[in-house]
């Protein structure tokens, strides 16, 4: 086989699942393997502390997707035989895009797309968590091209570094809000879209919000734009921030002294940066995308969220730990 001059790796298209490819990303890395990250945009300013690393933006569409790898390849791969694509997703379109692309990949076998791979590979126990999974895919797509595995399993954290301007800008933030580092709450009470058609959203924010606010705790949130009236409506008492990047956002997660959310992208960005955390469950299921970190607490299941006294409970006591 030729040696691989250059990896593109197609990640997923949502927050937490980005977060939670961080340690498969950490493994090809430290095999050697220049990396070019094809994402949403939106991913670019939160991987942006990665070492040296190329980002194609990614617009979901296949020809615009399929023009956008491909002129990427005639930039940074002019001998053209050299690169390689790992599909991190699932999907019919991202296998697709690469084949286009003119990229002989490895991914999963899945949506019938066994045959625009070159290497597929079969899923492993379904019961893995998400973050366990696309590690071994890594793992043996290392295996297949006979690179080194510096590890056999992905460590208790997802590791995502900051940049310095990452750092400044949520401290910026602090400062004209008059808020001391972890010294605060940040909370999460938003969530996009339903899930098999129940609202993804603990009921309680408000009354938990009011409760800390009695109790001389300071309560944060800092939605995306798009968020900004359902966290209003949500949790009307706490303070409301201006938006950040993801990256800066991320940096906030890590100052504060605990962050509450559903489980969503927040819970994944906390994870992330290892920040002390409760995530509340009441549609899904922690045990294959729960967050990622020896920091995070979850109550509820997918059947039933938490009470109100019981996450108070929860809260408290994280509270007095840290």
């Amino acid at each position: 086989m030729a040696a691989i001059t250059r990896l593109y790796v197609r990640l997923p298209n949502w927050v937490g699942d980005v977060c939670m490819s961080l340690p498969a990303l950490h493994l090809l890395q430290k095999a050697g393997l220049p990396l070019t990250l094809c994402a949403r945009p939106w991913a670019r300013d939160l991987l942006a502390g990665l070492p040296a690393h190329d980002f194609v933006p990614l617009s979901g569409r296949v020809r615009e997707d399929r023009a956008a790898v491909a002129a990427s390849r005639r930039a940074l791969d002019r001998q053209g035989r050299g690169a390689r694509g790992l599909l991190i997703p699932d999907s019919l379109s991202s296998a697709l895009t690469f084949r286009l692309a003119g990229l002989a990949c490895a991914g999963f076998r899945d949506e019938g797309r066994s045959l625009l791979l070159r290497w597929p590979i079969a899923k492993p126990d379904p019961t893995l968590h998400t973050v366990q999974a696309w590690h071994y895919l890594a793992r043996t797509a290392l295996q297949h091209w006979n690179l080194p595995i510096a590890e056999q399993m992905p460590g208790p954290s997802l590791d995502l570094p900051l940049t310095g301007l990452h750092v400044e800008a949520a401290q910026a933030l602090l400062r004209a809000q008059s808020l001391r580092e972890h010294a605060y709450v940040l909370i999460a009470p938003t969530a996009v879209g339903l899930h098999h058609g129940r609202i993804k959203v603990w009921p309680h924010f408000d009354a938990l919000t009011r409760a800390l606010q009695a109790a001389g705790h300071a309560v944060v949130m800092c939605p995306p734009p798009a968020e900004a009236d359902q966290a209003r409506a949500n949790a009307p008492t706490a303070t409301l921030l201006p938006p950040l990047g993801l990256g800066a956002y991320a940096a906030l997660a890590a100052r504060a002294q605990l962050v509450i959310c559903n489980d969503s992208g927040v819970s994944h960005i906390a994870a992330a940066v290892g920040a002390r955390q409760l995530t509340l469950f009441g549609v899904t299921q922690a045990g294959r995308t729960g967050p990622w970190s020896p920091q995070a607490h979850g109550l509820g299941s997918d059947l039933a969220w938490p009470e109100m006294n019981a996450v108070r409970s929860q809260v408290d006591a994280l509270l007095t730990e840290s």
